[in-house]
């Protein structure tokens, strides 16, 4: 984040062996998540399998997070293109490191550059000390966040998940994150198992389920799931990932009823996938029945100023930590943070120095008039309806349309 929007209060790296009095005196008051939901809008991180998957760094099909051994420095460079767009927490590369899940691929695995077998406990120590390298001094909350365990899927019941999840959060603690998340979750019972695992390690707890309306993989409603995830404790509940904002939206408003008539008032959190889907809105799986999916979606990604207006419908909700998931890059952040600022102070992240919202910056080049044609004004952005480039392309995939 720019200096001239800091709060002043910093945090400290605890790779050092010893930490001056000043340093320690800096962690101490440095505003935690809880206390800054309570003052307003947080803004979360972008994706980074899909995005790493597409630099080179991530194998497709697994999507594991081997690259924080084999690249860190990587992932290093996304951290810092979502913390320079204004996003207030970034997450250790954390994503499907368990050992149950990592014990699938051996080290003959396509994608495994490491040539052995690593661990949980390997990979979220390193990814940990990546995102803490970066953060530094400075005001960025790190998350460690857990997802969903074959071990669930499996059936092999509550103490073999919640063992897999523990050997997570051992990390988390050892490296001190600011707060814990379980995330792509898709049964409320296996939300609940992890968050009773988090919740007694004195951090704040947020979970998000990969749900739509229809509610979680085994039909759950979601007003049922918000309830269910605030009594097991959790203090930030909400959505993640299989659905596009739109649908997003819908769904954390369920959710938000149900809480409010069950008496419950944890905070709101979304981040949900950059592409648009509304054809998967009423199933289990979301985008991932999309014959683009994984690998052709760029026609369906959300434009910066439709981030822009998804963002100020989630905070006009009552949501307050607001982020993206797969498909979101550093430019979407950005957007949320521009769109939010004035709810923040005025802070922006540092990228904004390169940045007007809505072609602002267009008014700055007189030189090129031709091809900025009354482009500069948040007018005609707004009447913009992108088009998809290719005639004779569907505008959605109509047969899996549910009318």
């Amino acid at each position: 984040m720019s200096s001239r929007w800091r709060s002043g209060v910093t945090s400290m790296s605890d790779r050092a062996p010893q930490r001056s009095s000043s340093n320690i005196l800096r962690r101490m008051v440095k505003k935690g998540l809880l206390e800054r939901l309570q003052e307003g809008p947080v803004i979360g991180d972008g994706g980074y399998v899909f995005t790493l998957e597409k630099r080179g760094y991530v194998m497709a099909g697994p999507y594991t997070t081997e690259v924080v051994i084999e690249h860190p420095e990587a992932v290093k460079q996304l951290h810092r293109e979502f913390m320079r767009a204004g996003a207030d927490v970034l997450q250790a590369f954390t994503f499907w490191s368990t050992d149950d899940r990592l014990s699938l691929s051996g080290p003959d695995a396509p994608g495994n550059e490491t040539g052995k077998s690593i661990t949980c406990k390997e990979m979220n120590d390193q990814a940990c000390i990546i995102v803490k390298e970066v953060v530094g001094d400075g005001d960025t909350l790190v998350c460690g966040g857990l997802s969903n365990t074959p071990s669930y899927a499996q059936g092999k019941g509550k103490a073999a998940v919640q063992k897999e999840f523990s050997k997570q959060v051992d990390s988390f603690m050892e490296q001190d994150v600011d707060f814990l998340l379980a995330e792509f979750i898709g049964n409320v019972e296996e939300a609940e198992w992890a968050i009773e695992v988090l919740k007694g390690k004195g951090k704040p707890v947020a979970c998000t389920l990969r749900i739509g309306p229809t509610g979680d993989d085994s039909g759950v409603p979601v007003g049922e799931c918000a309830v269910r995830m605030a009594k097991a404790g959790a203090d930030v509940v909400g959505l993640n990932c299989r659905f596009d904002a739109n649908t997003c939206l819908k769904t954390i408003k369920m959710m938000k009823d149900a809480l409010e008539k069950a008496g419950l008032s944890p905070y709101l959190m979304v981040q949900p996938n950059g592409y648009h889907s509304p054809e998967t809105e009423h199933t289990k799986n979301g985008w991932t029945i999309l014959p683009e999916f994984p690998f052709a979606l760029g026609p369906r990604q959300m434009t910066r100023f439709e981030v822009h207006h998804f963002a100020r419908a989630a905070f006009d909700l009552g949501v307050r930590y607001i982020g993206g998931c797969c498909g979101f890059e550093p430019h979407h952040i950005r957007a949320i943070s521009e769109e939010l600022s004035p709810e923040r102070g005025g802070k922006l992240g540092d990228a904004s120095k390169k940045h007007l919202p809505w072609g602002g910056a267009l008014k700055t080049d007189q030189s090129e008039k031709d091809f900025i044609n009354g482009k500069d004004t948040r007018e005609f952005w707004e009447s913009v309806k992108p088009a998809l480039g290719r005639p004779g392309f569907p505008d959605v995939q109509e047969k899996l349309f549910r009318h």
